[in-house]
């Protein structure tokens, strides 16, 4: 496989069966010549008329299947940020 046939395929989250974009780029070991993870552009801000947030740098351990037309990986979810702490009630 070649690195243009993985930029033609849709990165997919199987823990929130969401897309996360094509592959823009791969990172890999010089010395051992294997990849070590894919880079997925981050998602546009604003109509892309912002630019983009930061790219999205999936570990080549959380792949699960890499298909015809899809790569499945899978990332947990991050818990959301706890809320912050109400202010005490004045009785």
């Amino acid at each position: 496989m070649r690195l243009i046939d993985l930029k033609q395929k849709e990165v997919i989250n199987i823990c929130t069966c969401c897309s996360i974009g094509c592959p823009a780029d791969v990172e890999f070991n010089c010395i051992t010549g294997r990849i070590t993870a894919l880079i997925v552009p981050g998602p546009a801000k604003f109509c892309g008329i912002l630019g983009r947030e930061k790219d999205i740098i999936i570990p080549w351990e959380c792949i699960c299947q890499i298909g015809d037309d899809i790569i499945l990986v899978k990332i947990p979810e991050e818990p959301p940020p706890p809320p912050p702490p109400r202010p005490p009630r004045n009785p």
